[in-house]
């Protein structure tokens, strides 16, 4: 049940989020239409390899990763998408695709779009095709510690304008 353990994290930090279930669906603007969730509010996951290792990414579910941007964040010398083959092994509690933006559940480094934080809270996928959470962005941060920046071509293109 993947739900369990990202609902075991938060329950021990005492904090309040609430689950929405809806219609199976694949793509994070495909969840974000069933959910009635602008795709600027909902978080996608997409996980990336720097320098040959795996770590985590969250944007907005209507934008793309800026891998340029990226790698100049890190200083890495490569940053690609990470294959489905590349990490289906990293989530076993999860549904391939679906990984809720906790890194640290990992073992992953965490890299999250300054851009969410406009928004009070983040809502993204429990680890299933079937199943959101919504919690307080605040409430994320402090608990994945992510490196925030600038990290889609959407965010890139507002800076410069």
């Amino acid at each position: 049940m993947p739900l369990s353990k990202l609902r075991e994290f938060l329950d021990s930090h005492n904090i309040k989020y609430l689950v929405i279930s809806h219609s199976l669906a694949y793509t994070a603007q495909g969840v974000a239409a069933l959910a009635h969730v602008s795709g600027k509010k909902l978080a996608k996951t997409v996980i990336v390899k720097i320098d040959g290792v795996l770590a985590m990414t969250v944007i907005p579910a209507s934008e793309h990763v800026d891998l340029d941007r990226l790698r100049v964040l890190t200083g890495a010398q490569a940053v690609e998408i990470a294959s489905e083959r590349d990490f289906k092994d990293a989530f076993p509690d999860c549904e391939t695709g679906a990984m809720p933006p906790f890194g640290n559940l990992y073992d992953m480094s965490v890299y999250a779009d300054a851009s969410l934080g406009d928004y009070e809270e983040i809502t993204f996928s429990a680890g299933t095709h079937r199943e959101l959470v919504r919690m307080n962005w605040k409430d994320m941060v402090r608990l994945t510690n992510p490196t925030i920046s600038h990290l889609t071509y959407q965010t890139s293109a507002r800076a410069v304008a």
